[in-house]
């Protein structure tokens, strides 16, 4: 398993996260952005910078991802890529997302899209809460420990 991260909007407190379980584990981390991402130095944690350009990013990724990597990312799109793909994707927010809830947080997605393109302002998501960060850990080390065996 390798990870892969959707690095332009993740937030540097998960990049950190990231950077200590990729060491703890000896897991291959890549961080993909359309912007330069500082990484520790490691011979496990990587960064790869692609051209500027809506989903850019988001493809590098879909084209290396194989069977089993594991995507941290909070684009909806992308998970469900990933997960057609037989990768795994997690949120910054600690929700896995499955075959079982990707189609609903598409549907979703689409409305609260609609929403805003008519005019109605619905607000961003709340700041990354403690119990959020918990929550990606303990997932994170979940998953890090079922496919380590």
């Amino acid at each position: 398993m390798k990870i892969w991260v959707d690095a332009d909007a993740c937030p540097v407190v998960i990049k950190d996260i990231l950077f200590r379980a990729a060491e703890r584990t000896g897991v291959q981390l890549t961080l993909v952005a359309n912007q330069p991402v500082p990484v520790p130095p490691s011979r496990l944690i990587q960064s790869i910078q692609v051209a500027s350009g809506f989903d850019v990013a988001d493809n590098e990724i879909v084209k290396r991802l194989e069977a089993g990597d594991l995507v941290i990312t909070g684009d909806i799109p992308l998970a469900a890529e990933v997960i057609e793909k037989g990768g795994h994707a997690l949120n910054p927010r600690g929700e896995l997302y499955t075959t079982d809830n990707i189609r609903a947080r598409l549907t979703m997605r689409d409305f609260m899209e609609t929403l805003r393109s008519s005019g109605v302002d619905t607000g961003g998501p709340p700041p990354l809460s403690q119990s959020d960060r918990q929550s990606f850990a303990n997932q994170l080390d979940k998953l890090l420990r079922k496919h380590s065996n």
